[in-house]
């Protein structure tokens, strides 16, 4: 989408050429984009698919794969999902220190049952967030990522045109990395490996 890559080349132009040095001070290869000096922290207030309010702190201790999108989506977001579904399962015993948090930009469709059956049918580690549509918009507008609605059809159903970048945090809740819809498995889980490592 093109609002994925105007938010990708907007992380990217702020990077700049030192991001290629890892938090930690030692040069690492990283696969996704290396966007530790601009991208946040994570931070939200959301409520969880099981219908509890929750922060990034609930988190702490997981690294974090943040993504927007909604479970009408008709291509971009399953296909996402799949690919950070299989980067996790990748992982073998260490895939439960990683949460996959998928957050509606739908908040009308998407109730909590919705989600959880969504999200749970890509991973045991995808969570649904949502929340209300102010609590969403600060969330969204926090990681640059936009959306709007397309136009109602005679049965009600319309189509959200949404950022399609996926954000990786480590355990601490440090933003490192952005990718996007078209990140393979392979590259979300050799960072993740990383990220679990540090």
């Amino acid at each position: 989408m093109r609002s994925a890559a105007r938010s990708r080349r907007r992380f990217l132009a702020a990077a700049g050429c030192g991001v290629l040095l890892a938090a930690c001070g030692r040069k690492q290869h990283w696969d996704l984009d290396n966007v530790s000096s601009v991208l946040p922290a994570l931070r939200f207030d959301l409520v969880d698919d099981s219908g509890a309010k929750v922060t990034a702190a609930s988190y702490a201790g997981k690294a974090v794969i943040l993504y927007f999108g909604y479970t009408h989506c008709p291509d971009v977001c399953p296909q996402t999902m799949s690919n950070l579904a299989a980067a996790v399962k990748s992982l073998g015993a260490q895939a439960d220190d990683v949460r996959i948090l998928f957050v509606s930009v739908d908040p009308a469709r998407d109730t909590l049952p919705i989600l959880r059956a969504y999200t749970r049918a890509f991973s045991p580690q995808a969570v649904g967030l949502t929340g209300s549509m102010s609590e969403i918009q600060e969330a969204a507008k926090r990681f640059h990522v936009a959306f709007n609605y397309g136009a109602k059809d005679k049965y009600g159903n319309y189509t959200v045109n949404h950022s399609a970048a996926i954000y990786l945090f480590d355990r601490q809740g440090h933003g490192m990395l952005i990718g996007s819809d078209q990140s393979p498995p392979q590259a979300i889980a050799h960072d993740l490996k990383q990220l679990l490592a540090d």
